[in-house]
């Protein structure tokens, strides 16, 4: 009998090397952290032991929830998906093995368990006393497969240690507009609200690139009216508003988009507690939607702040408590922009509480509210706050 080292075949044919064990932990952190999804780190946590050891130890994670529902429908459903589960098959081996080959995902305490297919679902009002955010999934086919598990971000990310920015994106925007309606907002919280920008326009006509843009002016004098009215004369110089937009329903319209905005930045944000708690290594978190219609973030500063100092939550809902407010309007009936872009009604809003610190107004700087939005709506700011300023207040609520 020959011996192996004499074989061809063994000399030809090597036995393979494989090039991921070569490559430092350092590196494979790297590329886990490139890829950011859960989903897809919940894949790359159960390809070996290796991946498995170092995907919790990523610090860059997006979370993208399927659906947001009510604590109780969360709470029955996988009280039902409990009972309909076969003990003998709950360990995290076997529904690895079920999950890879049935592509079905199963309610794991591993990062596996959020492969599977999503159903989205939504509640009528995200600012409701009984909303939750959740991952959802359907059940194995040989069992009910109507039965739908879900699961919260901070079910998601507990498996996660060092986890430094976080973004969360839910399915959709909470505000629902009219098609060519524009409704966006950014909001910065503490322990409450710090800041909030609202932009909207009662439609958006696309024209094509413009070739003189004349709807920047240089007006931007001090003239304020209250919530309840005008508190002086209005010039019909370029800047004002014209008075068919307290007669026609625009101003009214404007402080149902101010409040609509409040509360869903508010309801975010509560819902996002537990997180924060449990993540204390959080640098920066970022709560958005698909639509791009609302986004809340929390900065270092902001998450501690948060930490030691709990939030007043309204009586109400499961919402943060808006705390009075003064807020600069600034109103366009048409702007267009460089891009083309016709922004008819163009509307911006700046919030911020009326009680608000010295330091931290300076923390903010100047530029919050022209560099709240992206491109090209971030220019529609730039030339809105070009225009006559009117300043409103808002009792808390």
């Amino acid at each position: 009998m020959s011996l192996p080292f004499s074989d061809p075949t063994f000399r030809i044919y090597p036995e393979p090397i494989d090039h991921f064990d070569r490559l430092p932990d350092s590196v494979l952190l790297l590329v886990f952290n490139k890829i950011g999804d859960v989903k897809a780190l919940g894949r790359c946590c159960v390809v070996s032991r290796r991946f498995h050891s170092l995907v919790p130890q990523v610090d860059n994670v997006v979370v993208r929830v399927d659906c947001v529902i009510s604590d109780d429908d969360t709470s029955s459903t996988s009280s039902s998906a409990d009972k309909s589960r076969n003990p003998a098959s709950s360990g995290p081996f076997s529904s690895i093995v079920r999950l890879l080959f049935s592509g079905i995902l199963k309610p794991l305490q591993t990062f596996g368990q959020f492969l599977g297919p999503k159903r989205v679902m939504l509640s009528s009002n995200s600012g409701s006393s009984s909303s939750s955010l959740a991952v959802g999934s359907e059940d194995d086919g040989d069992m009910d497969q109507s039965v739908v598990t879900h699961h919260s971000p901070t079910q998601v990310l507990k498996n996660f240690n060092e986890i430094r920015f976080l973004r969360i994106e839910l399915p959709s925007g909470e505000l629902g507009i009219d098609d060519g309606v524009l409704l966006k907002w950014r909001a910065d919280f503490g322990s409450t609200l710090d800041n909030c920008v609202i932009l909207g326009a009662a439609s958006v006509v696309n024209n094509g690139p413009a070739k003189n843009n004349n709807s920047i002016d240089n007006v931007s004098d001090g003239l304020c009216v209250n919530s309840n009215g005008v508190n002086g004369a209005l010039a019909d110089d370029n800047g004002s508003i014209p008075e068919s937009f307290y007669t026609n329903g625009g101003l009214k319209l404007r402080v149902v988009w101010t409040i609509s905005s409040l509360i869903a930045a508010s309801a975010r944000h509560f819902l996002l507690q537990p997180i924060i708690a449990e993540h204390k290594t959080l640098d920066s978190l970022v709560l958005t939607d698909v639509d791009g219609q609302g986004v809340l973030c929390m900065n270092r500063e902001q998450l501690e702040e948060l930490r030691v100092k709990p939030l007043s939550a309204s009586s109400a809902s499961k919402r943060t408590l808006v705390p009075a407010l003064n807020m600069r309007l600034w109103y366009a009936p048409h702007l267009e922009l460089p891009d083309g872009t016709l922004l008819k009604g163009a509307t911006l809003v700046a919030i911020r509480p009326s009680e608000q610190s010295v330091a931290k107004k300076e923390a903010s700087g100047g530029s919050w509210v022209s560099t709240a939005f992206e491109e090209p709506y971030g220019t529609a700011a730039k030339m809105l706050v070009k225009r006559r300023t009117y300043c409103l207040e808002m009792n808390s609520f």
